[in-house]
């Protein structure tokens, strides 16, 4: 059986940090709240990126309704 190569990347900073911070018994409440505090920063790191292109390519309600209405089936 030939064993696969391990790459092992570095931690970053942000990682090592939340690995010390965390190093400690926690509820599964605590872990929940931390979770959906993650969740909610990158979904408004990405809703703020999507806002960003959307403006500079100019894209208005109307290419998004005329998307969303357009006839998808395969012939």
């Amino acid at each position: 059986m030939q064993q696969e190569a391990s790459i092992q990347t570095p931690l970053n900073d942000v990682q090592l940090m939340l690995l010390r911070l965390f190093s400690r018994p926690m509820s599964k409440s605590d872990t929940e709240a931390i979770r959906n505090m993650l969740l909610d920063y990158y979904e408004t790191l990405l809703q703020q990126e999507v806002d960003k292109v959307i403006k500079e390519k100019g894209i208005k309600r109307e290419d998004f309704d005329r998307l969303l209405n357009l006839d998808r089936r395969t012939k």
